[in-house]
């Protein structure tokens, strides 16, 4: 589980161009964000996303209640997650089917979704002006619909050496 900011302040990417010129690209100087709170199973790379207007306990409530609902009432799911400050387990709202794993401190490179967010900003996300939050909103879900619509690819990005030698 990770979340990722998107907003109108672009990011750019590599992109295929003339060598010694310089390729075209838009920059936007507008401020509006959301962010896209996501849980995926590497193993078989089911996924659960939400786009929330910010990152807090409140939405790291919300994001854990809707998760749990999603799956089946005789499940238990363990999510692992960052040190963020919003997913403290002593301050969240923890549904009874889930548990929370907490990653070292500054290891990013543990966690499988990281990869997503590189994948989701350099296919969909990058090098487009967004007109306001609606058009953020739409271009995460659109986004990460297209991703979630990519048979495999889930499953090939959270691919880690590490997750292989437990079992889901």
């Amino acid at each position: 589980m990770d979340e990722a900011r998107v907003g109108q302040k672009g990011r750019i990417g590599h992109r295929w161009w003339v060598r010694g010129q310089r390729p075209p690209g838009l920059c936007d100087k507008r401020f509006a964000s959301a962010y896209i709170f996501a849980a995926v199973r590497p193993a078989t790379g089911e996924d659960f996303a939400l786009v929330l207007p910010r990152v807090c306990t409140q939405a790291m409530d919300r994001f854990l209640a809707d998760f749990a609902a999603s799956i089946p009432a005789d499940t238990h799911a363990v999510m692992v997650l960052d040190g963020a400050g919003w997913h403290d387990p002593r301050a969240v709202t923890l549904p009874p089917n889930l548990t929370l794993v907490p990653l070292p401190p500054y290891s990013p490179e543990l966690n499988p979704v990281e990869r997503v967010w590189l994948y989701l900003r350099e296919r969909y996300l990058s090098h487009r002006l967004l007109a306001d939050y609606e058009a953020v909103v739409e271009a995460c879900c659109q986004a990460w619909n297209a991703l979630a619509a990519e048979t495999g690819c889930i499953k090939s990005l959270c691919a880690y050496p590490y997750l292989e030698q437990t079992s889901s």
